[in-house]
């Protein structure tokens, strides 16, 4: 479905209007027949901003492909909370890799696909930070290097929050972790480390990256849905809070993620063959504190005293990302982004058929 940018009206919260939208241009979650792909009966945490994002991503990217999809999962929370052995929550065929090779698994069911002749079935991979930052770092770079014709979507929980919280290469600077305690002179996660995988995704200048997160929904369901209009390898990246390892609350789940983009910590973007497309401007900067005071892994930089210098930090990098990405919305600018229309890129030649 071609993105077309909808006015929303604020009342003084987020609250939309335009309910009475045609049927073509509703989002897919709004529809009745919307495939489900991860449906009820799983053990997410209350809050889970992982399910959602499963849930939102998969379904568009069924309504995109007619159905022929077929899902490759990492090891991770995801896994664990849709597929308590003997049950399952998905409806769509699905496989379970091991923790770091699920780009590995996927790119040889693409190229199964491919020698059956069956093009017209897709592939999707997905896991969470741990899998795809840490572990399943050298699989992702190799199925991006050949352009394998798979949709990796990483869930973005910025820890490994299955195994007790512990730190990954996603966990943001400053953050409480079980192997990153609030003490000492700089308590939390130290800053310099961690990887940027939208940016490493776009250095192999693959057809396609786009970060999004579960606040926006038509917004995440439009690149879902644009990356499956591509050949070759493509990236998202979800920002799926935790409430569990973030110490929010279940009820905020939505917030924060907003907060995060509108406070320019995790800007929201697309590229194509390396070069950013688009970006979504911040139509309301909020200083990082407001994002931060809803964690309790965050509680270290307020109490029991405030430590300005962290948080001057860490509104530096927001700034530097809202720098970078043209994030700072000027006068007449849309609220949204225009989209242009939705092309589908020629397949990359792999290096066997060049």
């Amino acid at each position: 479905m071609p993105y077309e940018r909808i006015k929303f009206y604020q009342t003084g919260s987020f609250a939309a209007g335009n309910r009475l939208l045609p049927a073509d241009l509703r989002s897919v979650q709004s529809s009745g027949d919307r495939a489900n792909a991860l449906t009820c009966g799983h053990r997410a945490c209350q809050g889970c901003g992982e399910a959602l994002g499963a849930r939102y991503a998969l379904d568009a990217a069924m309504r995109a492909t007619k159905g022929k999809l077929i899902a490759v999962n990492a090891t991770g929370c995801l896994e664990v909370f849709s597929t308590p052995f003997p049950e399952t929550s998905w409806q769509v065929p699905w496989l379970h890799s091991l923790f770091g090779n699920a780009p590995a698994v996927a790119s040889g069911v693409a190229a199964a696909l491919k020698a059956m002749g069956r093009p017209e079935v897709r592939v999707v991979a997905q896991g969470g930070d741990g899998g795809t930052v840490d572990i399943g770092m050298a699989c992702l770079s190799g199925m991006f290097e050949r352009d394998d014709d798979v949709l990796y979507i990483c869930y973005d929980n910025q820890a490994y929050m299955n195994t007790g919280v512990q730190r990954s290469g996603a966990t943001p600077p400053a953050a409480r972790t079980a192997t990153t305690p609030a003490v000492g002179p700089e308590p939390g996660n130290t800053f310099g480390q961690g990887k940027n995988v939208p940016l490493i995704a776009m250095a192999h200048e693959i057809p396609y990256v786009a970060t999004a997160t579960v606040a926006d929904l038509r917004d995440l369901e439009y690149k879902a849905t644009r990356a499956m209009d591509f050949r070759g390898a493509r990236y998202l990246h979800i920002l799926v809070p935790c409430p569990l390892g973030w110490g929010s609350a279940p009820a905020d789940t939505i917030k924060v993620a907003r907060l995060a983009t509108e406070s320019g910590l995790f800007p929201v973007f697309e590229a194509e063959a390396g070069q950013v497309t688009s970006a979504t401007p911040i139509r309301r900067q909020v200083p990082v504190q407001d994002y931060l005071r809803l964690q309790a892994r965050y509680a270290h930089l307020f109490r029991p005293r405030e430590r300005t210098d962290v948080i001057a930090r860490l509104q530096a990098a927001a700034d530097r990302n809202i720098a970078r990405f043209g994030l700072r919305a000027g006068p007449g600018q849309p609220e949204q982004p225009e989209r242009p229309p939705v092309p589908v890129a020629p397949h990359r030649d792999t290096p066997q058929e060049r």
